[in-house]
């Protein structure tokens, strides 16, 4: 569980006890053969009486579905409306623009954190239809009961679901109802089935006919099986067939088997099931294995949500760093462009195909891209933006190869840092531009990048620019030793490409010819001790443009850039 007030894992099992008890669990419940609870859960699913299913997202054979019909995989991530109620407009917006279909939104039911109103919630659902996303409404109270005292009950839940039916009615097209988050803790999980039973019926009973998700207990893990063999019961217990199982993966899932042994037990038994929390970073648990994740999801075809957008106590499971998503953290840059991410696999719901405008206008396309900050593994691209008659909402970039194209990232803006490519590459890149009605612009030309090379030394080098002016600048060169051993008698070479001319230096003594500048030390910057660094300052002159060196050498290795 990680909620925006905390990234601290809330449950007390050491980690050795954790992975001794998750190993043991996930060998017996997926290796030796089902429990006579999971025997149950492998049986043929119930199917529900006809007219039963929502009017528009619901379930069919195991599979989340749209309305009319079409199979919906949720690509999306979770943002914490309830504690930054100021920050959901634009975030929506922002999340959009990078490509997801869904959001997973926090809210309250008023026994821990005050409720979110009826206005507040349909003002959500707005932003959700007008940013073209499916919503995921979750109450977060819920969390950690039976381990957590200050936790409500998933009945307490659901009156709160109860007191939003008119809110709600009408709406199941476009949102899910999450009726907990992570209900129960590590202390007697068993205890999870019986009030989940009891709150999908009542949300039944009272009327409402959108597809529920249920949240696993340990936390969300179900590192004991209790979701897991459980789940045909609680499914049963849904007259309408509509609902679907979210399990949340962090460090309990750090091997590639358990996850695909999870995933694989509810898609074999036909039982509907999406990730609906998921991190990268290692804590002090263990090191989520979050490529397998998002692999198995894309190839079992099932959602995932990542956690989360911005605004966590501990910022490492940020996605955006102040809620800015021009800064991606590394974590931000897996999720959204990585390999099997949101960008690459996200389809926008058939719901808003066409979009309400009425827009048919594409937007014009944009200029050629030019790189920039070009490593050994990303590069930065900048082009001229695209216009529209309504507005530019967002760029795909794509990587270019004969007549094919991979979707590789989406910016808000017209510039991207693509991440993940491989040392002494040539890549072609280009772009297009989209509109908030889906439509999209002619592809622009293509640019040629060629990598630079893997590191070959203990160096790392980071370059900045500290003042610029007309005609001049001046910069820096921080020097690191990432070895063990002292560097002495150093020489650095790096080039500059815009005819930039240094003048003066401190630190070192500066040799140019062309853009080629070597440089060696001063006294007092000779030797650079194992892991530490040295700086070097320095004036040049520049004449309309001063793009930044991409590659340096130490002594002829060369060094990482920072």
């Amino acid at each position: 569980m990680r909620t925006a007030r905390s990234t601290t894992r809330t449950s007390p099992v050491t980690a050795l006890l954790t992975g001794l008890i998750t190993l043991l669990g996930l060998i017996v419940l997926g290796t030796l053969g089902p429990t006579p609870a999971q025997a149950q859960s492998q049986s043929p699913q119930q199917s529900p009486s006809p007219g039963a299913l929502a009017a528009g997202l619901h379930i069919s054979d195991g599979r989340l579905l749209e309305g009319n019909g079409n199979d919906f995989i949720m690509r999306g991530v979770n943002h914490a409306h309830t504690w930054y109620q100021g920050k959901t407009t634009q975030s929506l917006a922002d999340i959009k623009a990078l490509g997801a279909n869904t959001v997973r939104v926090v809210l309250a039911d008023g026994h821990r954190w005050n409720a979110n109103s009826a206005a507040d919630v349909a003002n959500v659902i707005s932003q959700c239809k007008a940013n073209r996303l499916i919503c995921v409404l979750e109450v977060h109270d819920t969390t950690g009961y039976g381990e957590d005292t200050a936790a409500g009950t998933l009945d307490e839940a659901a009156d709160y679901w109860i007191g939003l039916k008119d809110v709600l009615a009408g709406q199941e097209n476009y949102i899910v109802i999450n009726i907990g988050n992570e209900p129960w803790g590590n202390t007697n999980p068993e205890g999870w089935t019986a009030p989940t039973i009891a709150a999908v019926k009542k949300l039944r009973d009272a009327g409402l006919a959108h597809t529920i998700m249920v949240d696993a207990p340990n936390w969300g893990q179900d590192w004991q099986g209790v979701m897991r063999a459980n789940a045909q019961s609680v499914y049963d217990a849904d007259p309408t067939g509509n609902l679907i199982f979210s399990i949340h993966m962090y460090s309990v899932f750090d091997t590639a088997q358990e996850i695909t042994d999870y995933l694989n037990a509810f898609v074999n038994a036909k039982l509907p099931i999406l990730i609906g929390e998921f991190g990268g970073p290692a804590d002090q648990y263990g090191d989520p294995d979050e490529d397998t994740m998002m692999a198995t999801a894309q190839q079992l075809k099932l959602g995932y949500l990542a956690w989360s957008w911005s605004g966590n106590t501990d910022p490492i499971l940020d996605l955006a760093i102040n809620f800015d998503p021009t800064q991606l953290s590394s974590w931000g840059q897996r999720v959204f462009n990585g390999a099997n991410g949101i960008a690459q696999t996200a389809k926008e719901a058939t719901v808003y195909s066409g979009g309400s405008s009425g827009d048919t206008q594409a937007p014009t396309t944009p200029g050629i891209p030019t790189a920039s900050s070009v490593t050994a593994t990303s590069a930065t691209l900048t082009w001229t933006a695209a216009t529209d008659d309504v507005g530019v909402t967002g760029y795909d970039i794509v990587r270019v190869s004969g007549s094919s194209e991979t979707k590789i990232a989406t910016s808000t803006t017209n510039t991207v840092t693509v991440p993940g490519l491989t040392a002494d590459t040539t890549y072609a890149f280009a772009v297009y531009a989209h509109d908030a009605a889906g439509n999209r612009s002619a592809r622009s030309a293509t640019v040629n990048v060629t990598t630079g090379s893997t590191p070959s030394g203990s160096c790392s080098v980071g370059y900045r620019i500290v003042g610029e002016w007309p005609g001049g600048f001046q910069g820096e060169i921080n020097i690191g030793n990432t070895g063990t051993t002292a560097i002495s008698g150093w020489k650095l070479a790096f080039t500059f490409a815009d005819g930039q001319t240094v003048t003066n230096m401190w630190g070192g003594t500066p040799t140019q010819s062309g853009g080629t500048v070597s440089v060696t030390p001063a006294s007092y910057t000779s030797t650079i001790p194992a892991g530490g660094s040295v700086t070097v300052g320095f004036i040049a002159g520049k004449g309309s443009t001063n793009t930044a060196p991409t590659t340096f050498t130490l002594s002829g290795a060369t060094c990482a850039t920072a």
